[in-house]
């Protein structure tokens, strides 16, 4: 069996992918339910907004995760665009939490990384 180009970074956005979406569905419902535990220091909006924005977040990026299994080409696209929001929206909250937003930075960039490396199943007649 051939190895196909990419798939160990595959699997490991997924896992990446669905560890997020539950990470930022539990943030969500911390930001609603008790603003005490995060500090009142964000770069603009309030808690109520920012816990329904980081649940939908959340949710769509566990559909996401489950997508890319699928190894459909919109998947993958999907799952950058969600990894991306994700990465964008951890700058609101970089003053708040400094080193658990550039963890998930980081993590968000390893999964683009991932899901733009891997290549598709190739035909035989497309190597050489």
């Amino acid at each position: 069996m051939q190895e196909v180009k990419g798939a160990g970074w595959l699997i490991f956005a997924c896992f990446m992918l669905f560890i997020a979406g539950i990470f930022n569905i539990i943030w969500g419902i911390t930001a609603l339910v008790k603003e005490e535990y995060l500090e009142p220091r964000l770069l603009f909006g309030n808690f109520n907004a920012w816990g329904v924005f980081w649940i939908i977040v959340g949710v769509i990026a566990l559909v996401a995760a489950f997508a890319v299994l699928t190894r459909a080409q919109w998947a993958r696209w999907f799952g950058i665009i969600m990894a991306s929001i994700s990465a964008i929206g951890m700058f609101a909250v970089l003053q708040t939490y400094p080193v658990w937003s550039m963890v998930v930075i980081a993590l968000d960039v390893l999964v683009i990384y991932g899901l733009a490396e891997y290549a598709g199943p190739e035909s035989p007649t497309e190597t050489l």
